[in-house]
């Protein structure tokens, strides 16, 4: 069977697959609320069908001001029979006719041509939907990318596709600096790959984007967590000065004694640590940690962090000071520190 007709071939029900693996169909069903992905699978799409016809042409439709019949237009063959690629995007905030006209496409798809539908998130659409995946269509995922953990690997991807490697501690640094934003966190990976040569360093991405990591929620936690008040308290300080929530704030603190809490149960045997979705550089961080902590010191900071959250939503009167408060209890709970 030539590459062009298997390509075509229309794949088992429930071919689900993640964003970063494409495959050419009549159909492709692009899914998820991650809009960087559901760029980077649409790109995918549109560079499988150019390799496999340089002359392949790209349409787009916005589902959410479209009209009856221009799925039907654009999907037709062209004047000259060049190829097309047509993507339908905001699907799930489409119109009517755009459900009808594509729930027709799908009952009988044209195999010369390649319709890409586009759908963020929610139940807008759901027949179209069924009716897409129950065609046996490609469907691919663009799931939230939420935990840090999924930050990494997502890194991780980046750095693989560009044959480079980085340090854990580096992938780290960068998560603590932009993982907000995965767009942006995107963008400091391709500006990192392209200025620098070799194994990246968590050396060099503090020279790149040190000043945005200094006054962020992570190095504010690792410096309570370390026993250092004083620096804590300062960098809070910063934090907040340069225009930091104190939401936010508390929830990198309880994010960073979670994956202390975490670790010392992966140390007692109770759970391993893939169970607990944590990357290796993770553990080995918090078991240096945990060195200078005991079950009952952890257990005051984690208190001292629940009532700060109270706090800060609604619960005290100063947020600031409610962040301030549980950031020097958790130093203060930091015991005698193991100098082996």
């Amino acid at each position: 069977m030539p590459p062009a007709s298997r390509a075509r071939a229309r794949p088992p029900a429930g071919n689900v697959r993640s964003w970063d693996e494409p495959t050419l169909a009549p159909v492709v069903l692009v899914r998820g609320p991650e809009e960087l992905l559901r760029e980077r699978a649409v790109d995918g799409l549109v560079a499988l069908a150019r390799e496999r016809d340089p002359e392949t042409e790209k349409v787009e439709l916005d589902g959410g001001v479209y009209g009856g019949g221009q799925l039907q237009v654009a999907a037709s063959p062209s004047l000259f029979g060049e190829a097309k690629i047509v993507v339908v995007t905001a699907a799930d905030a489409g119109t009517d006719e755009l459900y009808a006209d594509v729930l027709d496409h799908v009952a009988s798809p044209d195999p010369e041509t390649i319709v890409v539908v586009v759908h963020g998130s929610g139940q807008r659409g759901k027949k179209m939907l069924d009716a897409i995946v129950g065609s046996g269509a490609p469907v691919l995922q663009c799931d939230a990318i939420t935990r840090d953990a999924d930050k990494a690997e997502f890194v991780a991807r980046e750095l693989r596709a560009a044959r480079r490697r980085a340090e854990p501690e580096a992938v780290r640094a960068l998560i603590d600096a932009l993982g907000a934003d995965l767009r942006e966190l995107a963008s400091a990976v391709s500006q990192l790959l392209s200025d620098t040569a070799g194994t990246i360093t968590a050396g060099v991405v503090d020279r790149y984007y040190g000043g945005r990591v200094e006054a962020t929620g992570f190095k504010v936690a690792d410096a309570a967590v370390a026993g250092d008040a004083g620096g804590a308290v300062a960098l809070l300080r910063h934090a907040l000065a340069t225009g930091a929530d104190p939401v936010p704030l508390v929830a990198a603190l309880a994010l960073r004694l979670r994956t202390l809490a975490k670790v010392a149960a992966v140390r007692g045997g109770a759970v391993t640590a893939r169970e607990l979705g944590l990357q290796d550089w993770q553990v080995r961080n918090a078991q240096k940690d945990l060195r200078r902590w005991t079950p009952e010191g952890l257990a005051a900071a984690i208190t001292a962090v629940a009532q700060a959250d109270a706090d800060v939503k609604g619960a005290g009167r100063d947020p600031v000071y409610a962040v301030e408060t549980a950031v020097l209890a958790i130093a203060r709970a930091v015991g005698t520190p193991d100098r082996r």
